[in-house]
C-alpha cells in the first residue's frame, strides 16, 4: 500500500524512539531465523516507501538516501513502474526466455544494444542480479578468447558467487574460507592513499594502470594468457573512487595492445547513477563488455550483459537462466529507462552538483571529513582521525550513519571509511538540503 505522500509529508517525521518497539519485534525474530552472514548498519525496519521517503513499522518516517544501495532509481513506488508491472503481470509472470519468445524482452535487448557506449552492433544476454551479469561476462570472456587468467582492483566489488567473488577484492571477510578462486591478479585502483586527496598528479593514477604492462606481465603473469580486465568506471563499495579519465584511457590502450577484453562493471555506476545512463560516458572509453543490474528494473531482479556481437559468440546452451529477462523484470525495466530519458538523467545531474557545491569544503568546516568526490547522484565523503594525516577513521563514519539514522536520514558506508551518498534519482532540491543539513548538525556533534 503506498503512502500517498503529500506536499507536508516530503520530509522525515520520527514518532517513536528508535527502533520502535515493532521494529524490535521483528530484528528479535530475523536474529533467530536469517544467515548469519547479512550485514545490517542499523535497526530500520521497512513498511512502505513512496519517491525517497521510506515508513518504517513503526510509522516513523525516514529520507532513504540508499535506493536499496543504489536500485531504486525511479523512487519508491513509482505509479509508471506500478502500472508497467501490473499491466505485464495480468498477461503472464514467466515463460522462460532461454527456451521460448517473448517480445517485451527484445524490445529491452534492442533499448540497451543501443544506449550501451561503443560501436555495435551488441547483443544482450539477461540474467537476475549483478554477480550474474558479472559471471556472464567472465564466461563469455574466456569462451570468446581462449584464455583463463583476469585483472581486477583492488577495493572492487563485482558480486559473491564464485567467479565474481574471485574479482571482488574488497574485504577480506568476503573471500575468507571460500577458495581457491579463480586466477585473478588484483592491482590498485588509481586510489593510492596520497592520491585520493589530489597529492599526486593524474600520472600517478596511470602508473596504477602500468603496473599491469611494467610488472605483471614481465614477471607472473604472461599477456597472452589474459581474458580480461575487469573494472568499475566509478569503484562503489570500494569508496565511490573517480578515477581520471587517463586511467581509463591507459587501461583501454593496454587492452587493446595485448588482445585483452576489457569488461566495464556498470552494476552500481549505470542506469543514471552518475547523471549519464553509463559512468564510462563520463570518461570517453567504451568496453568490450558491459556488465548491468541494479537500477535496471528499479528493484525488480533483473541484470544485463551486453557486448559486441562478435564476443558475444557461445552456442546455444552455452550459457542461460531460467529466470533471467523475467517479462515483469523487464516491463519495469523498459518503463524505468523511459523515466530516466525524460527527465532523471536531468535531476540527478542538476541534484547531484547542488549536493556537491554545498558539501566541496567539509573538509576546511569539519575537521573528521577527507576527500569529498563524486558524480551525479553517486557521491562519497571520506571520515579521518584528523586533517594532518588524513588517517582513515572507520569508528567514526559508522558512528555518522547511526547518528543520521536517529534524525531520520538513512545513508550507509562503502570502502574502508567513507560515506555513499546514492539516494533515488527523483531527490528533490528541498530533500537533498534535508540530508545536507543532517549531516553537518551529526559531523558537528562528532
Amino acid at each position: 500500500m503506498s503512502m500517498r505522500i503529500g506536499i507536508d509529508r516530503l520530509l522525515p517525521n520520527l514518532v517513536t524512539p528508535l527502533p520502535g518497539p515493532n521494529a524490535r519485534s521483528i530484528i528479535e525474530r530475523d536474529a533467530k531465523i536469517m544467515s548469519p552472514s547479512y550485514t545490517r548498519g542499523y535497526p530500520f525496519v521497512m513498511a512502505r516507501g513512496e519517491g525517497a521517503i521510506v515508513e518504517d513499522v513503526d510509522g516513523n518516517r525516514f529520507l532513504d538516501f540508499n535506493a536499496g544501495i543504489a536500485v531504486v532509481a525511479p523512487g519508491h513506488a513509482n505509479p509508471r513502474i506500478l502500472t508497467a508491472v501490473q499491466e505485464q503481470a495480468a498477461k503472464f509472470l514467466h515463460m522462460s526466455g532461454t527456451d521460448f519468445y517473448y517480445e517485451n524482452m527484445v524490445q529491452l535487448a534492442e533499448k540497451l544494444a543501443t544506449l550501451v557506449p561503443g560501436n555495435g552492433p551488441n547483443r544482450v544476454y539477461f540474467g537476475n542480479s549483478g554477480t550474474e551479469a558479472i559471471e556472464a561476462a567472465i564466461k563469455m570472456a574466456r569462451y570468446h578468447s581462449g584464455r583463463d587468467k583476469f585483472i581486477a582492483f583492488l577495493g572492487g566489488f563485482h558480486g559473491r558467487t564464485m567467479g565474481a567473488l574471485s574479482l571482488t577484492g574488497s574485504k577480506v571477510v568476503q573471500r575468507k574460507g571460500f577458495g581457491p578462486m579463480l586466477p585473478v591478479h588484483h592491482i590498485p585502483y588509481a586510489n593510492c592513499y596520497r592520491c585520493a586527496y589530489g597529492q599526486h598528479p593524474d600520472a600517478c593514477h596511470v602508473e596504477c594502470v602500468r603496473v599491469i604492462e611494467d610488472q605483471l606481465f614481465k614477471t607472473i603473469l604472461p599477456a597472452e594468457e589474459v581474458a580480461a580486465i575487469v573494472v568499475e568506471p566509478i569503484q562503489g563499495e570500494g569508496g565511490y573512487l573517480v578515477p581520471p579519465a587517463k586511467f581509463h584511457e591507459e587501461l583501454r590502450r593496454i587492452a587493446d595492445k595485448y588482445g585483452i577484453l576489457l569488461i566495464h562493471d556498470e552494476v552500481q555506476s549505470g542506469m543514471g547513477r552518475t547523471g549519464r545512463m553509463f559512468a564510462s560516458e563520463h570518461f570517453g572509453v567504451a568496453a568490450d563488455i558491459v556488465a548491468i543490474a541494479k537500477g535496471i528494473a528499479s528493484g525488480l531482479p533483473l541484470a544485463a550483459t551486453v557486448s559486441r556481437a562478435d564476443i558475444m559468440n557461445w552456442q546455444p546452451g552455452a550459457h542461460a537462466s531460467t529466470f533471467g529477462g523475467n517479462p515483469v523484470a523487464v516491463a519495469a525495466a523498459l518503463a524505468t529507462i523511459e523515466l530516466l530519458e525524460e527527465d532523471l538523467l536531468r535531476n540527478a545531474t542538476e541534484i547531484g552538483a547542488h549536493i556537491l557545491d554545498r558539501i566541496r569544503d567539509w573538509p576546511r568546516r569539519f575537521r573528521y571529513v577527507g576527500d569529498v568526490r563524486g558524480l551525479g547522484l553517486m557521491i562519497g565523503f571520506e571520515l579521518v582521525k584528523d586533517q594532518a594525516t588524513k588517517e582513515r577513521a572507520p569508528d567514526r563514519r559508522n558512528q555518522l550513519a547511526h547518528l543520521a539514522f536517529e534524525r531520520g536520514l538513512l545513508i550507509l558506508g562503502c570502502g574502508p571509511n567513507s560515506i555513499r551518498l546514492c539516494p533515488p534519482l527523483v531527490i528533490t532540491k528541498d530533500q537533498a538540503d534535508f540530508a545536507i543539513d543532517t549531516l553537518e548538525g551529526c559531523l558537528e556533534v562528532l
